[in-house]
């Protein structure tokens, strides 16, 4: 007997990529909970870590050393990741809402989305300013603008420690590109007013060395495009002007029915809110057992508890305190290489401070960047000839790269029987049936599982089969489901099926099909297809029709098989991943209607670029000729095609066309896509004015070759 994966039986969701969570999210790799299904829901594919922050501003990081990559980390911890911005938490229905998608069911959450520091009730400011928190916005702002030429004019709302540490890494930053600056920080009261007298002198005489301006007592009236108007009618020119006053939480909390102070989730010392099944942690938190200001310290404090804690929630262990330690180090960047360091009232500056704050901030992202890799399977001692070679050397790629290669479908697929009611369509992936005088095709597709998350995979995988009626010029009409779930609680497969059905009807609807039945079953993970019938006005558009001059048109970025196979590794960003699945989900049926005129169309998916063009050619009798470097790439998708990363399907798309290269881009025309675009051959005289349409239409199209008298494909010289 083999023994079957042990089933799911609780939800845990994290809201929030924050630094408790991102270490929760770690240990939870190395040990995670047998039954509980993690997810973790973030506005982004990456969370930036706030003490790197004023390094990034003075130039001394570059953007990416400040994120922590939250789709690689939580494939490390066998997580699944919602792209989206929450909006409200029912503790009485246990749902979490994010737009666009069904709620999202917990047994147990945990909040740790930290602050932010906008200042709506501050006329003008949500036109004319950038808060310094959330990070990754005011990251990118603050780059583009250091960009710039020109004079700078900055201006700082906020005189507390974070805002004299922006305003001394921009100033900073400014003189070292030359740019006439001047940095101003603005506080209704004294500045620097948390630290201590010695730790506050040294830190005002930082700012007077970099000529920074110091205004304090100054009461801000409202926000303008190029300065500041003060409540004595004064001005201070400013074109860049950042929040750094203060803490707020975000607003949907207030809407949880939660306790809170101030706006915080307030929570006990097992870091419990008023809801024992919902945490919080970090600086959304307000610690009611023994207060303490926000400080990143407190949250990555707070991650071994908290870990241990949801874990006990779950069901498995005993609830643990925790207990803040009372005063921290302090470690404040002076905008150079240089560091002020401040506790218990003792004060100690200069670049060996700086190279102790540098050492503690790297040290806490190696955490994140040294993952452990997903190790090959191991074959047993004893094991039949022909395993090694059966098995490869690297997981089972999800998606299309894990479908069979096409020679040896082509020598499996029975002839169509002589039926009156068929027309045989050899090549296409759809049958053309007829019915009195209404033309019919028909289609099934499936995927194995590239993602955890059921309604990404569902949006994907309806995409996916309803490509092959759009390549056909069809108009979907009617769908079945076939779903495959892994071994789940009845309670989780209620909910799982929910996502699956409420999101594939969403797409298909919208495409113009109505779901009228399907078929479930359990197996060892989680596959999602649909068959699909279509209606065509006239007689379909096939791989056939291709003539020799024709213009050959792409409608999507190809690249989404190493992408998803270097995702697997734990080697991709989860920023090109994040990207992947965002094309991956766009529909292709306006396309389809631009190119309602193709003399020959096909969907690009799992036989790759070269192979589907390939199937077109020997259909229609032609050859063709491809522009390489027109052929638009997914980004990340050029480097690791460069750098060996092949999906498993990539050996087979190889052998379809053994006259093309190999090597750097070129491999990607052997790249299995899913839920690829529209390849089509359009006649050259229209074929500007469709490519400019399908842009027009939010395509990343691209002309990309010929169709060619001379049989066989080849590359433009």
């Amino acid at each position: 007997m083999h023994a079957s994966p042990l089933p799911l039986t609780r939800d845990l969701v994290l809201i929030g990529g924050g630094h408790t969570h991102a270490l929760v999210l770690r240990k939870w790799g190395m040990a995670p909970l047998a039954g509980a299904r993690v997810t973790v829901i973030n506005p982004g594919p990456t969370a930036p870590y706030s003490g790197m922050l004023p390094g990034f501003v003075a130039g001394h990081y570059d953007r990416d050393d400040l994120d922590i990559d939250l789709v690689r980390l939580s494939r490390f911890a066998g997580a699944r990741v919602i792209i989206g911005k929450v909006e409200g938490l029912d503790p009485q229905r246990r749902e979490i809402h994010v737009p666009g998608r069904p709620p999202i069911a917990y047994d147990v959450a945990s909040i740790n989305v930290g602050i932010t520091s906008d200042m709506p009730a501050l006329p003008g400011f949500a036109d004319h300013a950038i808060p310094a928190k959330p990070l990754g916005p005011f990251a990118q702002s603050w780059a583009d603008y250091l960009a710039r030429p020109g004079p700078a004019r900055v201006a700082v709302i906020g005189g507390g420690v974070a805002g004299a540490e922006l305003a001394m890494a921009m100033a900073h930053a400014l003189r070292h590109r030359g740019r006439d600056a001047t940095v101003s920080i603005i506080d209704s009261a004294t500045a620097l007013s948390a630290l201590g007298d010695r730790a506050a002198q040294r830190l005002r005489q930082a700012l007077a060395g970099l000529d920074v301006q110091l205004i304090e007592q100054a009461e801000i009236a409202s926000l303008h495009s190029d300065h500041l108007l003060f409540s004595d009618g004064t001005k201070l020119e400013a074109d860049f002007i950042t929040g750094a006053a203060g803490a707020r939480a975000y607003g949907w909390m207030a809407q949880t029915g939660l306790n809170l102070d101030d706006g915080f989730v307030t929570v006990n010392d097992y870091l419990q809110s008023s809801d024992p099944a919902v945490f919080a942690a970090g600086d959304c938190a307000h610690l009611s057992h023994d207060p303490r200001p926000k400080a990143g310290v407190y949250a990555v404090r707070e991650a071994p508890v908290l870990y241990q804690n949801l874990r006990a929630a779950l069901g498995a262990g005993q609830m643990r305190r925790y207990q803040p330690q009372n005063d921290y180090l302090k470690l404040i960047s002076l905008g150079a290489r240089s560091a002020l360091g401040e506790r218990f009232g003792k004060v100690l500056s200069g670049p060996l401070m700086w190279r102790w704050k540098d050492h503690i901030d790297q040290s806490f992202m190696n955490r994140f960047r040294e993952l452990p890799k997903m190790k090959a399977p191991v074959l047993p001692r004893h094991h039949a000839d022909g395993m090694d070679e059966a098995l490869g050397g690297k997981p089972l790629c999800g998606g299309c790269g894990a479908k069979v290669g096409r020679l040896a479908l082509r020598d499996s697929l029975p002839a169509p029987q002589d039926r009156s009611d068929i027309t045989p369509l050899p090549g296409d992936d759809a049958a053309l049936l007829h019915t009195g005088v209404t033309r019919q095709v028909l289609t099934t597709d499936h995927l194995r599982g590239i993602t955890l998350d059921p309604v990404l995979m569902a949006r994907i995988a309806a995409h996916h089969a309803l490509g092959d009626i759009w390549a056909m010029g069809g108009t979907p009409q009617a769908a079945t489901a076939t779903l495959i779930l892994p071994r789940l609680s009845n309670e989780l497969q209620r909910r799982t099926v929910a996502e699956i059905m409420q999101t594939a009807q969403e797409v298909l609807r919208e495409a113009g099909a109505e779901i009228v039945g399907g078929h479930t079953s359990m197996g060892d993970e989680m596959t999602i297809g649909f068959t699909l019938t279509g209606l065509c006005e006239r007689d379909p558009i096939t791989l056939a029709g291709g003539q020799p001059g024709d213009a050959l048109i792409l409608t999507k970025p190809i690249g989404s098989g190493v992408i998803l196979a270097a995702e697997m590794a734990g080697e991709a960003r989860g920023e090109h991943v994040s990207e992947a699945y965002r094309l991956m989900q766009q529909s292709q049926q306006r396309a389809s209607e631009i190119l309602r005129e193709a003399h020959a169309m096909t969907d690009v998916t799992g036989f790759g670029l070269a192979g589907h063009l390939s199937g077109m050619c020997e259909m229609s009798g032609t050859g063709a000729t491809l522009d390489l470097q027109a052929v638009p790439t997914m980004p990340g998708a050029e480097s690791l095609a460069s750098n060996g990363t092949r999906s498993t399907l990539f050996i087979d798309n190889r052998a379809l066309t053994p006259e093309l290269p190999e090597g750097g881009k070129a491999a990607l025309l052997y790249d299995p896509q899913t839920a690829g675009g529209l390849l089509a051959a359009i006649a050259p005289e229209i074929a500007e004015d469709v490519l400019s349409r399908l842009q027009s239409a939010d395509y990343d199209a691209a002309l990309i070759g010929y169709l060619t008298e001379r049989l066989g494909l080849r590359l433009m010289k």
